[in-house]
């Protein structure tokens, strides 16, 4: 395991379904979690502190995050 995001090993959902709107995830040996998006394998890197996942994480799974994606495409 590595600390820098560029030799990290990354993954991303089975739900992805091979769809290319999907993104990446990578634990870093320093115990912080790297996010990507997968179309862009060496753009950006969002690097998020344990404590930091973690409340991401609960949030998510607790609906905090969901919303009616096609009203807001919709509503555009």
């Amino acid at each position: 395991m590595h600390n820098h995001p560029s030799k990290a090993a990354w993954r991303k959902s089975t739900f992805c379904n091979g769809a290319d709107a999907c993104v990446e995830v990578a634990p870093l040996a320093n115990g912080n979690v790297a996010l990507r998006d997968s179309k862009a394998q060496d753009g950006p890197v969002l690097v998020f502190t344990p404590e930091e996942w973690a409340v991401f994480l609960n949030g998510a799974r607790a609906g905090e995050f969901d919303f009616d994606l096609e009203a807001r495409v919709a509503g555009a």
